[in-house]
């Protein structure tokens, strides 16, 4: 799945637009490289996304092309957030 549909479907940002903002601007870090919106999300990926003044630090548990608001957060485990 793409980051970018990864990023909406599990909730992390609210618009698809946003995400792929966020990525060309180089605010998504893949396993601590900037990665693309095109880019391929694996299970065990770390991301790490800069939103605003917040750093979030987060595991890839499932990759899911659907999820509910429950299982939405079930997709990806938050490892640090500054």
């Amino acid at each position: 799945m793409r980051l970018d549909k990864y990023l909406k479907v599990s909730r992390i940002i609210k618009r698809r637009t946003v995400a792929n903002e966020a990525c060309d601007a180089g605010r998504v870090l893949v396993n601590g490289k900037v990665a693309r919106a095109s880019y391929d999300v694996k299970v065990n990926d770390v991301l790490e996304l800069q939103l605003g003044a917040r750093v979030v630090k987060a595991r890839v548990v499932s990759v899911n092309e659907y999820a509910k608001k429950d299982e939405a957060a079930l997709m990806y485990e938050v490892i640090e957030e500054k």
